[in-house]
């Protein structure tokens, strides 16, 4: 699970500009261009996939902003929905027939869902019943109606890669112990389980915005040392 989260945390790099906010979403691909990037990626091309990630960003925002409320951020959903778009680039099949972006949105909001039950998991309160959020025209929408089926959920890649491990030894060897703490809550490299920068912020005694400050420069320092 931990190696499992590197490899995550390594895919999130090249985009952390757009996880970690202050810069604006760029337009999607046309059918032409999109149709090219994935075949390349498929023919594993890492620009090419970075590239369906980066002009599908805009999608996150999208439907992460129906999931805002006191208790989750914008930011913290834009993190979680990146690692479901990245998983959707990973694993989407141009075979079954599905666009790339009706495929994406599926896996973005299951894992704010996955993350949004996990959240209620932890105060004993997981109704299916729950309103998560709602759709354009106001109405409620209940996790039950939108939760997919275990089938459909992205399946977690099972080998760890080698750039996971040299990941790994970066993030102990350039990060101060500060920056080194926050990464691995943040991105689920702890537990498994990915903190909120709120939830950071209260266990460390800062705030929320110099914990935010300083996961920026930690990105910034591993997408560095990695390149």
């Amino acid at each position: 699970m931990v190696f499992y989260g590197f490899t995550l945390l390594l895919d999130l790099l090249p985009v952390l500009g757009y996880v970690s906010g202050g810069m604006t979403f760029l337009k999607p691909l046309n059918r032409e261009e999109e149709q090219k990037c994935i075949e390349a990626h498929l023919k594993g091309d890492v620009e090419a996939k970075n590239k369906l990630i980066e002009h599908n960003m805009r999608l996150i925002a999208h439907i992460a902003k129906k999931y805002v409320s006191n208790q989750r951020e914008m930011d913290d959903l834009i993190s979680i929905g990146t690692i479901g778009l990245i998983k959707a680039v990973n694993t989407y099949d141009p075979d079954s027939g599905k666009p790339l972006g009706t495929y994406a949105a599926r896996c973005i909001e299951n894992e704010i869902l996955m993350s949004i039950r996990l959240e209620k998991k932890r105060r004993g309160e997981v109704p299916m019943e729950e309103a998560v959020g709602a759709d354009k025209h106001g109405n409620q929408v209940l996790l039950m109606e939108l939760l997919g089926t275990p089938k459909d959920l992205v399946e977690e890649r099972a080998q760890l890669s080698i750039d996971a491990k040299r990941l790994y030894e970066v993030v102990e060897h350039v990060l101060t112990k500060r920056e080194r703490a926050i990464v691995l809550l943040r991105y689920g490299l702890y537990n498994g389980r990915c903190y909120t920068q709120k939830e950071i912020a209260k266990v460390m005694g800062i705030s929320r915005s110099y914990v935010s400050r300083i996961e920026k420069k930690a990105l910034s320092k591993l997408l560095r040392a990695m390149e």
